[in-house]
């Protein structure tokens, strides 16, 4: 507890995440770890005087000692991230009627629908496709699916089911009978990854990766199958915790710290030239690619 100078009785933030992890973490057992080491840490003074940044960044690492978890972290509240941001950077039809799209995070079915279906509709009569998630540090799971339905055929297929800790339940998604546009079939796709591929675009790469839909080139995926929620700790600390884990009907696991391998490994920097090179072999006298 904490008396602040007006007398007000308030909880020291190291005891809220404590309660949060017991009451929320994904897996029981791992928060129990983790809220000892926490107690005992805060009982030895390791968290006495610290400004906001170096609590949250010593409460981050203190947890990742014993949770190692991408999804998991404490950080100083920045009203300026709600600030919605553009789920898709570029779009274009490069020479050899190539369509790439250049997409930095999946949202929402609702908020970002209309987004995705525009940009599907530009690359709808192109010969082959470039996916670069490359800077995708994911986003919605329905998202994921409204993604995934537009290069798997019309009969719903099971992408995905996550287990919520919290509630008990475990949700299935799949992929959508009826889609605003022509789905992307029986055409070359090509997905770009690199260790910052995150979370939901990971989710992205796995549904397209295990049916074969998709030729992955670049690095192995970051490794986050986990969903987190972002709660406060303070008025001006925030914490999030994740709550659930997904499992891939097919592979029967998730990815979740060791990433998805891509089917081509090359640096990421030079994942475009290399897909859009393989695209465009067949084709003599192809025009050396555009800057990516």
């Amino acid at each position: 507890m904490i008396v602040t100078p007006t007398g007000t009785v308030s909880v020291h933030p190291v005891e809220r995440a404590i309660e949060l992890l017991r009451d929320r973490y994904v897996f029981p057992e791992r928060a129990e770890a983790a809220t000892a080491t926490l107690r005992q840490r805060l009982a030895d003074g390791a968290y006495d005087g610290l400004d906001d940044s170096t609590l949250a960044e010593r409460l981050t690492a203190d947890l990742l000692d014993v949770c190692p978890d991408a999804h998991l972290w404490v950080r100083v509240r920045d009203e300026r991230r709600a600030t919605a941001r553009a789920s898709i950077r570029r779009v274009e039809i490069l020479d050899g009627n190539v369509g790439y799209l250049d997409v930095r995070r999946i949202s929402g079915s609702t908020g970002g629908g209309r987004a995705v279906v525009g940009a599907m509709e530009l690359v709808s009569r192109t010969d082959a496709l470039i996916l670069d998630l490359r800077h995708n540090e994911g986003g919605s799971p329905d998202g994921v699916v409204l993604w995934s339905s537009y290069f798997l055929p019309a009969e719903p297929t099971h992408l995905n089911s996550i287990h919520d800790r919290v509630t008990g339940r475990t949700r299935q998604f799949w992929s959508l009978a009826w889609l605003s546009g022509e789905r992307y079939l029986d055409r070359p796709l090509y997905v770009l990854t690199s260790d910052q591929t995150f979370s939901g675009a990971e989710d992205l790469c796995l549904n397209l990766k295990v049916r074969g839909r998709a030729r992955l080139v670049g690095e192995t995926t970051r490794g986050g199958a986990n969903l987190a929620t972002v709660l406060a700790l303070t008025p001006t600390l925030e914490i999030a915790v994740p709550h659930a884990y997904s499992i891939n009907p097919i592979t029967g696991g998730n990815w979740e710290g060791t990433g998805i391998e891509p089917d081509l490994a090359v640096p990421a920097a030079t994942a475009f030239d290399v897909a859009y090179a393989e695209l465009r072999e067949r084709e003599p006298g192809a025009q050396e690619p555009p800057g990516h």
